[in-house]
């Protein structure tokens, strides 16, 4: 499985070397086919230059500048038709800032076998969050609790921002279609895989508070995330279908004669 790594960056500098090197370094221990795609929205403290410098000491780095800074959700959005253009089986979302450990990326990738999307989980068993005050763990886990209730998405963390996808999810989604700009991108694109068919299942991992930088929340993301959860979660229906011809849940639990497979629920 050829995987890439989509780490999006504006204002990275002090961080960013260091998250890639031991990306690249963990996939190769556990023996993984990684690369790495920095997509650098024209960060004015060299992000961009950085990611230039070691992309040139690594064939597996590869850097996609950006014009200007246009949100997390398009960032992805980008890197995703990057890799997918390139023929990746798998693309995995993770944050520059060192919150999200480089060693967990063999494991995400590994529990790909069966699953769809795997979601890095702060909140199922064995998961954790290091370093945050109480009012962000309180805020972090109510937007959990309202999605959940508001959509019906069976997933203790669907803000998380740490996950992989098999290809066959992003080419089923139609990029083209996602709006979120914000934090709000990673309940849309987990709540489309979910009611498309697609199999979810999360792993615990430990979220670290950043140490370098400044974080991006702002009131504007909140908002974003709360009413399009909203609309989200009026326009739809709670219950996903049978699964997607392109599920990995057809290939581990095959349908009985004349009855279809409708595996698409979180472990």
């Amino acid at each position: 499985m050829r995987a890439l790594v989509v780490i999006p960056t504006y204002n990275e500098v002090a961080s960013l070397e260091a998250v890639v090197t031991r990306v690249l370094a963990a996939a190769e221990d556990a023996g993984a086919d990684v690369s790495v795609l920095v997509v650098d929205d024209a960060s004015p403290d060299g992000t961009g230059e950085l990611a230039d410098r070691l992309a040139a000491a690594d064939p597996r780095v590869a850097v996609l500048h950006r014009p200007a800074k246009g949100g997390l959700g398009p960032a992805y959005v980008a890197g995703f038709r990057w890799g997918l253009a390139r023929g990746f089986d798998a693309l995995v979302e993770m944050d520059a800032d060192l919150s999200h450990d480089p060693a967990d990326v063999p494991r995400l990738l590994h529990t790909l076998g069966g699953a769809d999307l795997v979601i890095g989980s702060r909140y199922v068993p064995g998961g954790g969050v290091v370093d945050w005050p109480l009012s962000r763990l309180l805020l972090s886990r109510a937007a959990n609790r309202y999605v959940g209730l508001v959509t019906g998405l069976p997933v203790a963390d669907a803000t998380a921002g740490f996950r992989a996808f098999r290809r066959q999810v992003l080419e089923a989604l139609d990029l083209s279609a996602l709006r979120s700009d914000g934090y709000a991108f990673q309940v849309e694109t987990a709540l489309r895989a979910w009611r498309a068919g697609f199999r979810i299942v999360e792993v615990p991992i430990t979220f670290t508070e950043r140490r370098d930088g400044a974080s991006k929340m702002t009131r504007a993301i909140i908002v974003e995330a709360l009413w399009r959860v909203l609309v989200w979660g009026l326009t739809s229906g709670r219950r996903p279908p049978a699964a997607h011809p392109h599920s990995v849940a057809r290939l581990l639990q095959p349908a009985a004669p004349g009855q279809a497979a409708s595996d698409s629920a979180s472990a």
